[in-house]
């Protein structure tokens, strides 16, 4: 499991700049699935045919970024963010553009007060002498990620971009495991997650599947003073029963919940109080889909340091498993 997260981690997936990160995918799970394709908006669609339930299993495979909004006559770029980005996260780190390039995060001088920090008194240092030569590398309207190698400290991983790069490795794993059944499954690797859900409710309007499960990250409850929160890591998979987006379906919350005990894993209950996941956007298309979702604890979100449980990922691939078949 290490090694692939690893793989994906490491792919360039910033939202709307898939490309890469869905050619690792694919590569992975084509010739486990009876057909794959991709469609308009850039979802990669995995499908197992059956004529029992049409299932949708979706995990995001785009990541948080920045993007270059204006090069300076010294050669430093402004930026803005591609979904939520923290000001203190990115301070001092280094981002990696689509074409390899890599520059250096910091802030203005004249800025004394770390509490003034914000992402528009940021710049990225690629090493220019002037705009020129900055242009010949990076250009207005390029993306970025944040860099971050995965590594393995005992039983846990520390990455960037397991948000959501891990619960698609949930999925891939899922589907090189899946033993026979007479069920449809539907696997989406969706686009533009971080930007509001986009991938997933397109592909759901394609699909209109009879259920859907999405795995994602969710926050951890378990650092010094966290706000209170029932998660924690190595807790087990989380059943989502809502966050901002969604109110999971209750038919699907009993569905995971009864095969976590049947299973007998350890298993938690997730109730997020900021932010939204692809169920969100699935269970309002095509007159309403019932929804749910497996959710990885982890911990420090949208940072270069995200780090999560590998026992997690593993009892959420039989949960997974056990749910679709």
């Amino acid at each position: 499991m290490f090694e692939l997260i690893k793989k994906l981690s490491n792919a360039f997936g910033v939202s709307g700049n898939e490309e890469e990160i869905r050619e690792v995918i694919k590569n992975e799970i084509e010739k486990k699935v009876d057909y794959v394709e991709v469609d308009a908006l850039g979802n990669l669609i995995a499908v197992k045919k059956g004529k029992g339930k049409k299932i949708m299993v979706a995990a995001h495979m785009d990541e948080i970024g920045i993007m270059a909004t204006f090069i300076d006559e010294k050669g430093f770029i402004r930026f803005s963010s591609i979904g939520w980005v923290s000001e203190f996260y990115a301070l001092g780190q280094r981002v990696r553009f689509q074409n390899g390039t890599v520059g250096a995060v910091f802030y203005e001088e004249k800025v004394e007060d770390m509490k003034n920090i914000k992402l528009s008194k940021l710049y990225i240092d690629i090493g220019a002498k002037n705009r020129e030569e900055a242009e010949k590398k990076v250009r207005v309207g390029d993306t970025a990620a944040f860099m971050g190698e995965a590594l393995k400290e005992g039983d846990k991983i520390i990455s960037k971009a397991l948000d959501d790069r891990s619960g698609c490795a949930v999925v891939i794993k899922t589907i090189q495991d899946l033993p026979k059944t007479d069920n449809e499954i539907y696997f989406v690797f969706t686009v533009q997650e971080e930007l509001g859900l986009r991938g997933a409710k397109t592909a759901a309007y394609q699909i209109k599947p009879d259920l859907a499960i999405a795995v994602d990250v969710t926050l951890t409850g378990d650092t010094p003073e966290s706000k209170p929160m029932e998660v924690k890591l190595g807790g087990g998979p989380a059943i989502k029963i809502k966050d901002r987006s969604v109110i999971c379906h209750p038919k699907i919350k009993k569905l995971l919940e009864d095969n976590a005990k049947k299973l007998n894993i350890p298993y938690q209950f997730e109730i997020l109080e900021a932010g939204g996941s692809d169920p969100g956007a699935i269970h309002l298309t095509a007159g309403g889909i019932p929804s749910g979702a497996i959710s990885i604890p982890c911990r420090y979100t949208h940072s270069p340091v995200e780090m999560v449980d590998m026992g997690d990922l593993e009892n959420a691939v039989k949960l997974l498993r056990e749910s679709i078949i």
